[in-house]
């Protein structure tokens, strides 16, 4: 899955020479908290969140509490700007400049990764640096919420059950532990044998659901201690 498969297009933009009141109207209008901005050219020159109007003068925000000797340290340039961010009324002026933005055949992966790394909540997609779309955390959540809502592959005999159960953990880095019994008896899922972490317990649980179809699976797993051999729980 890539950007273009789940962000939405045609994305709204605000011009660099909007007002703040333009901007305002905007985002509350369309219930956005963020908007690209873009130049006469329509590429992308910034980007305006809830978060850069958060420390205004017009709602008594905008004075850092900065002592003394750190005002000092900062240097009047930083204070300077951080003036200009809590009084001007332009969107040039308020916008985050050159923000990080991703192509349409962008990994949704690496969207992900670039939203966690940034801590950004959405991400521009352009195209020869023309804005075509954005990818929010709400896009994620919507991709999430198709697929958990879509049917899932369940269903078949016993064997076919299990072959997918199986089929499953092989894809899986964590799945290194040998010493268990998979079965499944008229669609349940039966787990028998020794975990080492109750991590991997709860990983199979999740494993035998999501492949069976079925909430309820039959636990029969104990956690032991690999340095002792001691069972934790059962």
């Amino acid at each position: 899955m890539n950007a273009s498969d789940i962000m939405t297009a045609p994305a709204l933009t605000l011009p660099q020479h909007a007002s703040l009141a333009d901007a305002i109207r905007l985002m509350l209008g369309r219930h956005i908290s963020g908007v690209p901005v873009v130049d006469a050219d329509e590429r992308l020159v910034g980007i305006l969140t809830e978060g850069d109007l958060l420390r205004r003068i017009e709602v008594g925000t905008a004075e850092h509490r900065w002592s003394g000797l750190r005002k000092f340290l900062r240097g009047p340039g930083l204070n300077a700007e951080e003036y200009v961010h809590a009084n001007s009324r332009r969107v040039a002026d308020l916008m985050t400049p050159a923000p990080v933005s991703v192509a349409a055949s962008t990994p949704l992966e690496e969207v992900v990764a670039i939203l966690e790394r940034k801590r950004i909540r959405r991400v521009p997609v352009v195209t020869d640096e023309r804005v075509v779309g954005i990818v929010s955390r709400a896009d994620i959540l919507r991709a999430v919420g198709n697929v958990v809502g879509a049917p899932a592959e369940t269903g078949g005999d016993d064997a076919a059950v299990l072959a997918r159960l199986h089929a499953e953990l092989d894809r899986q880095p964590w799945f290194t532990e040998r010493n268990l019994q998979l079965s499944v008896h008229h669609g349940t899922v039966r787990l028998e044998g020794f975990v080492t972490d109750p991590r991997m317990r709860d990983a199979l649980r999740v494993a035998a659901q999501n492949t069976s179809g079925q909430a309820h699976v039959q636990d029969e797993l104990e956690v032991v201690d690999p340095a002792s051999g001691m069972a934790l729980s059962g």
